[in-house]
């Protein structure tokens, strides 16, 4: 049920939900004042999600800062990389792997093992169900790229029940507690979504450290259309930040963090 009601919320709370709610209440209104004053804010609201400017330093504000492997002064038993959008699940290619819009954690956990820093990996979330009869969930497919690249596949363990940030901690705690009982873990994934998933983890028990990975903020020197001119990636990146800002609000107010 809550898993539903998460994406009905999302889908009305997004930033261009309501900038279209808003053009069409001035549409649609009786009143002309009323008319004027929803156009006047959907143009405001879609100028402000589409500044570059703005949005980076939203993101740069959010975001878990990075971390160096050199930081890193233990070595921790498990890893626990979480999956969604690791892998292009919908890429025509079917004899090799396509990393997906995520694909950053990927690589990171993979040179977290590889430096020494983290001793098994644990990939938590699950896909569709015909990819996963298939063997081609996003669980499967990011082990099997990183045993190309050398990983012993009995280092690599696995949880694919979880649909959201909640079930990847409850479930990954259950396996986490019975098979490395008092080890180290280090916690791997967007940084934009560090704060959250440090919390559900936190709150079923887990305090991991944190690695975060796929950064959005940019620390470049900004040019002059990024303070002017509309930006579409601009309202890519405020819609996923405002998405992830909803859901540590909703995550909250039910105990999950």
């Amino acid at each position: 049920m809550f898993y539903f009601l998460s994406k009905a919320i999302d889908f009305v709370a997004m930033p261009l939900s309501i900038v279209f709610f808003l053009l069409l209440y001035s549409l649609l209104a009786r009143k002309r004042k009323g008319r004027k004053s929803a156009a006047i804010m959907a143009v405001v609201l879609l100028y402000l999600i589409s500044n570059t400017f703005l949005v980076n330093s939203a993101l740069n504000w959010w975001e878990s800062k990075p971390v160096n492997m050199s930081d890193l002064k233990v070595t921790y038993d498990v890893g626990v990389l979480l999956s969604g959008g690791l892998m292009d699940a919908n890429h025509p290619a079917e004899d090799h792997a396509v990393l997906g819009k995520r694909g950053d954690r990927v690589l990171q956990t993979y040179l977290l093992y590889k430096a020494g820093k983290i001793k098994k990996i644990l990939i938590t979330g699950s896909s569709s169900s015909e990819l996963m009869l298939d063997g081609k969930g996003e669980t499967r497919q990011a082990a099997d790229l990183m045993v190309q690249w050398g990983v012993p596949a009995g280092d690599i363990l696995f949880e694919e029940k979880a649909r959201n940030t909640r079930e990847n901690a409850m479930f990954s705690s259950i396996i986490l507690k019975k098979r490395f009982p008092a080890g180290k873990y280090l916690l791997i994934t967007s940084a934009f979504h560090m704060r959250r998933s440090a919390g559900c983890f936190a709150k079923v028990g887990i305090h991991a450290a944190t690695f975060p990975a796929d950064f959005y903020g940019g620390y470049y020197s900004l040019r002059l259309q990024d303070f002017l001119v509309p930006s579409p990636d601009a309202i890519a990146g405020f819609s996923m930040l405002w998405h992830e800002w909803i859901g540590n609000i909703v995550y909250k107010l039910v105990g999950y963090t």
